[in-house]
């Protein structure tokens, strides 16, 4: 994880307005968000079970973050590195059970190390946020 300082950090913004303003630049809310808390990802890279994000966290103010007028406060946009195993199974050793509850792979490392290659396209999407939601 690399945090990537912004003028975004700690900006107040409705739900609606994060969304109407970071989705038509290729952010789509992450889903895997909570109650309280979520991100909002740009995913950079998706090469072969690699997988690179610009990650936007923001919590909640006061209210569920399905309703497009609770406000959120933005944190500090961070770089990810996702690698997931891409091998298969060849000797199907996964069982019925199991593959019930758990059909997807998790990260083999949830925080690799970001490739350096991507960094600065990274920092120009954090800009990009940054103008979309009038910090600059």
């Amino acid at each position: 994880m690399v945090p990537i300082q912004s003028n975004i950090d700690g900006k107040e913004i409705t739900m609606g307005e994060l969304k109407k303003n970071l989705e038509p630049l290729g952010f789509t809310l992450n889903g895997n968000w909570e109650y309280d808390h979520a991100f909002i990802d740009y995913k950079m890279n998706d090469d072969h079970g690699d997988q690179q994000y610009v990650r936007i966290p923001f919590k909640s103010k006061g209210g569920p973050l399905d309703d497009e007028g609770t406000f959120v406060k933005i944190g500090t946009p961070f770089l990810l590195d996702h690698q997931f195993e891409t091998d298969v199974d060849d000797e199907g050793n996964i069982g019925a059970l199991t593959g019930s509850f758990d059909q997807f792979k998790s990260p083999a490392d949830k925080d690799a190390p970001f490739p350096e290659e991507l960094m600065e396209r990274g920092k120009v999407l954090v800009s990009k946020a940054e103008q979309a939601l009038g910090t600059l």
